[in-house]
């Protein structure tokens, strides 16, 4: 009984810190997703300077493989938010069954994902790699993928756990679980890689292993112990059209946006081979590291935004979702720009870590030029990200989906052809490419949601209701009819 009680008070804590300020509900917010994002992303860097040393190939290898990797995560995350978004409304609405029936619901729409996505892949592995162009990297990439596609359960287990406890507002646990994952996999790394002689198969294992325990812990929390709000009813179970129906509403969008970015990665692999070589993707792959450790505090600040726009945007206060935007982005921006001005200073030092053996020494240069080159975008990452949390908070996920398609499928692909092989850059134009991309795509995305928030605020002024409305002129209405035409 106390622990109930203890869940009610963390639970009224949340709902009152959401509907207050909304500058210390961005700060209060961030700050647990910061540090776990933090954990996961030192884990990556820590991995990528361990696999250097067994040379440029096996971080090509590495960089073939993860935009599957990064798909898996993508799917298992929309499942997650589609699966916490509908448990979180019905926490508020008091549904304790309803709740219950969703968490469910998640777990085993999850177990079927994992089936349709893990077979194909771990058969077809060494076909997919070839015709991906991987090239003298390709038995190291199917060495390390296969692993990864076989335990991909543990992926998806620790990512939708970790959005039901999000969900019922226990951010810490998920933070605790992420921390552990990340600090055994440090651990692991150097010891399969190197003092049982596994190469890069080590890594894969160390990976396996380290996500294995965390769903471990995971889901004894969530069945066993049953630390959680919500309780899981397996007997009898039957799929409700309507709770499905609820959770794909938000989670395939949510999927679609993190897949496009799989996608990307995928294409931007095949264009890095077309006009360099494999020690291309190497360059490419462990410079995108470094970009991810840069935008780390913007994810931190994209989770609050979500949260705190959409209790604002419930609640019918349109002037704290202004609030919250504004404020958000810029601290966003004030942090992205003390990143960028550290990146583009200490670049040959950054890339010396990456390229401490003699097979990786030859790529130091390139990477000092990738990494100056996309620190000049790290600016426009906030008003780009942090619009797209904006839109996600009041329900408007196609318009989210939308900003990051054009950005990621549309324009990166176009400017990074563009400057390579028109104007004849090379990888450098690639590059280039990548930040005019980003730069574009932002602006986009930070111009739609201030016109978005413009007529919230004038349907306010004007007494209208406050609906689900964007009065926000032409440009508007066109990027407005296009998502409308999608949905």
């Amino acid at each position: 009984m106390e622990d109930s009680d203890n869940d009610k008070k963390k639970y009224s804590e949340g709902v009152k810190t959401l509907l207050g300020d909304p500058k210390k509900a961005i700060l209060k917010l961030s700050l647990p997703m910061i540090v776990a994002m933090s954990a996961q992303t030192i884990y990556n860097l820590v991995d990528a300077i361990w696999v250097s040393g067994l040379g440029a190939d096996a971080l090509a290898a590495i960089g073939f493989v993860f935009p599957f990797f990064f798909a898996a995560m993508a799917l298992s995350t929309g499942l997650g938010v589609g699966g916490g978004s509908a448990i979180s409304r019905r926490i508020g609405a008091r549904d304790k069954e309803g709740a219950d029936n969703v968490a469910v619901h998640t777990i085993v729409m999850m177990l079927l994902l994992v089936v349709l996505f893990t077979i194909p892949l771990f058969v077809f592995a060494e076909d997919l790699f070839v015709l991906i162009g991987a090239g003298s990297a390709t038995g190291m990439a199917v060495s390390y993928a296969r692993i990864i596609f076989a335990g991909s359960i543990f992926i998806f287990i620790t990512s939708v756990a970790s959005a039901i406890l999000r969900a019922e507002g226990d951010v810490k646990r998920a933070m605790y679980v992420m921390t552990l994952g990340a600090g055994l996999n440090i651990i692991l790394d150097p010891i399969f890689i190197y003092t049982l002689d596994m190469g890069i198969a080590g890594a894969a294992w160390a990976t396996l292993v380290s996500l294995a325990i965390s769903s471990a812990v995971m889901v004894n929390w969530l069945l066993f112990k049953k630390y959680t709000y919500v309780s899981f009813k397996f007997s009898g179970f039957g799929f409700d059209r309507v709770i499905v129906r609820d959770i794909f509403k938000v989670g395939i969008p949510a999927s679609a946006t993190q897949l496009s970015m799989s996608f990307t990665m995928v294409i931007m692999n095949v264009m890095v081979v077309a006009v360099g070589s494999i020690e291309g993707i190497a360059v490419y792959t462990t410079g995108w590291r470094v970009v991810s450790i840069a935008t780390l505090p913007l994810i931190g600040i994209a989770t609050a935004v979500v949260s705190v726009t959409g209790a604002a945007f419930g609640a019918r206060s349109c002037d704290k979702v202004n609030i919250a935007h504004l404020y958000a982005t810029k601290i966003g921006v004030l942090i992205e720009a003390a990143i960028a001005v550290t990146t583009f200073i200490f670049a040959p030092q950054i890339a010396a870590m990456f390229a401490q053996s003699e097979s990786a020494a030859h790529i130091a240069p390139d990477l000092v030029i990738f990494l100056r080159i996309v620190s000049l975008f790290y600016l426009a990452v906030p008003f780009g990200m942090l619009s797209s949390s904006l839109f996600q908070g009041t329900g408007k996920g196609m318009n989210a989906l939308f900003v990051t398609i054009l950005r990621t499928l549309i324009l990166i692909p176009i400017f990074a052809a563009l400057f390579a092989f028109n104007f004849g850059m090379g990888l450098t134009g690639i590059w280039w490419g990548l930040v005019a991309a980003n730069v574009i795509g932002s602006a986009v995305a930070f111009t739609w949601a201030r016109l978005y928030v413009r007529g919230l605020l004038a349907g306010k002024r004007g007494g209208a209701e406050f609906r689900d409305s964007d009065e926000s002129g032409q440009a508007g209405a066109v990027l407005r009819n296009f998502v409308w035409r999608v949905e």
